[in-house]
């Protein structure tokens, strides 16, 4: 019979993946209509491409509400089973980029990423936003900003003796990394586009 940590740690993680997999982007895109999101620049459902449908409002609450899933799986997780919020935090991200009702074709997790990490430990997400905002005005490559804030999540955590965090926080960071493997092609071949301009 599996344990009342395990069996607790399996709905928090259950709960995230429902809360993450909630598609936003998608569904702004729809409403606002803007089309469809999937048929629009790289295909992607975060907010980096809804803003290529030329909709900054939609862009911003894509981006808002993809953070703000992510940290209310955790809060409701910690709030029903303390403790077991890294696994809520797992499973939103996941969620978010293997959505089974998209057919597992999701976002990234930056922003979703960034909602886990605020809500974890906000020193962590305050850390998170302030390496992917200042990335992003140095370099206007919103691939650059996400992923040094992925990579800066389980090293904040570590740097503040929070190891059970980072022990999630890091495969997590993994994930955005392997998710943008075609991104970092083009960052290393100069030709990943900036801000504004076209997939």
């Amino acid at each position: 019979m599996i344990g009342d940590p395990l069996r607790l740690a399996l709905f928090a993680a259950a709960i995230g993946y429902l809360f993450g997999s909630v598609p936003f982007g998608l569904i702004l895109t729809r409403i606002g209509g803007a089309g469809d999101l999937r048929s629009v620049g790289s295909g992607n459902i975060g907010a980096t491409n809804v803003l290529r449908t030329g909709r900054r409002e939609l862009a911003a609450a894509t981006l808002l509400l993809d953070l703000g899933k992510g940290a209310a799986a955790v809060l409701l997780a910690r709030a029903l089973w303390p403790g077991s919020e890294v696994a809520a935090a797992a499973g939103a991200v996941i969620g978010h980029c293997y959505p089974l009702w998209l057919g597992f074709r999701g976002g990234k997790g930056v922003s979703t990423l960034m909602g886990v990490s605020l809500a974890l430990a906000w020193p962590i997400g305050l850390v998170y936003a302030l390496v992917w905002l200042g990335m992003l005005a140095a370099t206007r490559i919103s691939s650059a900003g996400g992923l040094c804030a992925a990579i800066s999540a389980p090293v904040t955590a570590l740097l503040l003796g929070d190891a059970v965090f980072a022990e999630v926080l890091a495969p997590l960071a993994v994930l955005v990394l392997w998710l943008h493997r075609a991104n970092i092609m083009r960052l290393r071949a100069g030709t990943e586009p900036r801000v504004g301009q076209r997939a």
